[in-house]
């Protein structure tokens, strides 16, 4: 769920609408690394007991805890911003409430996610997938309605890097980058990995393994189709027509039912986005708990680090709504899953490392390739962060 959450959205909307299909190969680039990274979050969760945070805690010297666990909540506070805002602005299409009362509305969801936390695991999972499915019937009806030319579809999916050759480009890659692959899913994947149970034998952690990785690859497949279908949604329904680059939802909403000639394309993309911001808002309090607790050894009540995280989280988003106005809130949506990009190689990079120590792993060490696999995959996000960050001083410059 934490990878179709709104964040998503605002950063395939914009690429879509602006380029077109040009970016659907850097939507597929990084499901495929956040594929790889996901399954070291299940191969080192079995093989150590440990999540990620925790693993920091205990095999990094101490002066790295801190800057660590700074930056992942960070991360995880991006996180939450972007589906409090895209929450918000789900609630505005649909019931026509202002924005600055939706975030604030927000807030509210703290008291269901402890009424299904309270319910279990499984049951919590059971709604996750329900909603997932909502998502993806609702973008299947937006596809079917919309009618893509899926030899240009097919055309977009094979990499071209120089479509990523100014700046805005840049910017939109590396929202996708840090939208695609989600610091925070590292620490709460190599969490939840461990509620399973498997019996007490030698083969036993390889077939964990084997399933753990299986579940995650599936999961991240539907994750794929849903961004790829916002992608080519946006890029059917509003690149090349004579129009203004869109580049919020809130002009996508009101433009898809003249677009595609009917109302329902509109309430479709209201009910999926709010089904998107209210179930991803799940992931991110627990990955919350899972880096306060194994960085800090400290454990607050579910309901106390969800106000922190989203109390954190409303000062930016009602200060752009009250300060700047609605049509601020799909910049500081992109501006979230940026950072969250930037974020990334300070997760990413300890998992690698661990995942790759035989005295830590065991049998469950990472294989040469999937080894020299991961470090390439951490190679092209230091690139495209650097690559932004030079193209940002640039800029900035002039």
């Amino acid at each position: 769920m934490g990878y179709m959450d709104p964040g998503n959205w605002a950063t395939d909307l914009a690429a879509g609408s602006s380029s077109g299909y040009a970016l659907l190969w850097v939507v597929a680039l990084s499901s495929a690394m956040a594929m790889v990274l996901q399954s070291l979050c299940c191969r080192l969760g079995i093989a150590t007991g440990l999540d990620l945070a925790q693993a920091c805690r205990q095999l990094l010297p101490p002066a790295f805890h801190l800057p660590l666990w700074l930056l992942a909540e960070l991360a995880i506070i991006a996180c939450d911003l972007a589906e409090l805002v895209g929450s918000a602005i789900a609630l505005q299409f649909l019931f026509g409430l202002p924005l600055a009362w939706g975030v604030a509305l927000t807030a509210a969801d703290t008291l269901l996610l402890l009424v299904l936390q309270q319910q279990g695991l499984r049951r919590l999972e059971a709604l996750v997938i329900a909603l997932v499915a909502l998502i993806g019937a609702c973008f299947l009806v937006e596809l079917v309605l919309l009618k893509p030319d899926w030899w240009a579809v097919a055309h977009g999916f094979v990499p071209n890097p120089l479509a990523m050759g100014n700046h805005h480009q840049l910017l939109l890659a590396a929202g996708i980058l840090g939208a695609t692959v989600m610091p925070h899913n590292l620490y709460l994947h190599s969490s939840l990995v461990q509620t399973r149970q498997w019996p007490d034998h030698p083969k036993a952690r390889h077939w964990a393994l084997r399933l753990a990785t299986a579940d995650m690859a599936i999961a991240l497949a539907m994750a794929f189709l849903v961004n790829a279908a916002i992608l080519v949604l946006a890029g059917g329904a509003f690149h090349g027509r004579g129009l203004p680059v869109v580049t919020d939802l809130g002009q996508a909403y009101r433009l898809l039912t003249p677009m595609l000639g009917t109302s329902l394309a509109s309430l479709v993309f209201g009910v999926a986005l709010l089904a998107a911001g209210q179930s991803s808002t799940i992931t991110g309090t627990l990955a919350g708990q899972v880096v306060m607790e194994g960085f800090l050894d400290l454990r607050l009540p579910l309901w106390q680090r969800r106000l922190l995280t989203r109390g954190l989280a409303l000062i930016p988003a009602l200060a752009t709504v009250l300060l700047l106005g609605d049509g601020a809130t799909n910049r500081l949506l992109v501006l979230s899953q940026v950072v969250l990009s930037l974020q990334l190689p300070f997760a990413a990079i300890p998992l690698v490392w661990f995942c790759g120590q035989a005295k830590s792993m065991g049998n469950l060490r990472s294989p040469v390739v999937l080894q020299l696999v991961s470090w390439l995959c951490i190679g092209v996000i230091v690139s495209i962060n650097l690559s932004l960050l030079v193209s940002l001083a640039g800029s900035l410059a002039f």
